[in-house]
């Protein structure tokens, strides 16, 4: 049990580092006439991010719950993968990146990186991780829980992000 809390205390560290990116684009976005969409979720979504961690480490540890070889090494290179593909992500957009829905008007949607296949590529990240990081470890309760309520918040989300977009894109297009 104890590499399982080192995985997921790594894991929180690299929450720590981005929102420290976060923060730093959202400083260089509202500097550069960004204006943010959705902010009445955003403290749902920190929680909820907060207690998939803390539910991965509370189910192994109070539940006992045993590694599984198969599914655990399985699902760590899963949580590899996230890891991997929410970087690309953030590589990709840049300044642009952000925890939060931030838009700035005049600039065009970015469609490289995994952008070029996928609309919302971070949220695959989050939910591949959101899965298979308790699942690691046998924290099935936690896996469940945090996918579906995951579900619910993605889809107030994206549609969030989505409308925020399509409004930048309109107003451009007026100009």
């Amino acid at each position: 049990m104890i590499w399982y809390t080192t995985l997921v205390l790594a894991v929180a560290g690299e929450r720590c580092a981005e929102i420290a990116v976060a923060l730093r684009n959202t400083r260089w976005s509202l500097a550069r006439g960004g204006r943010e969409s959705g902010s009445a979720h955003y403290p749902a979504m920190v929680a909820l991010h907060t207690a998939l961690l803390a539910g991965c480490l509370a189910e192994v540890w109070l539940a006992g719950r045993p590694f599984q070889p198969l599914l655990g090494w399985t699902m760590l290179v899963v949580v590899a993968a996230a890891q991997a593909l929410r970087w690309w992500c953030i590589r990709t957009l840049g300044h642009r990146w952000n925890t939060r829905v931030i838009v700035l008007p005049g600039l065009p949607l970015v469609t490289g990186g995994p952008y070029r296949w996928l609309r919302h590529p971070n949220y695959v990240a989050v939910a591949a991780e959101g899965l298979a990081l308790p699942l690691c470890h046998g924290a099935w309760v936690t896996a469940v829980l945090f996918t579906l309520l995951n579900a619910t918040l993605m889809a107030v989300r994206i549609r969030c992000e989505d409308q925020a977009l399509t409004a930048a894109a309109a107003a451009e297009a007026r100009t």
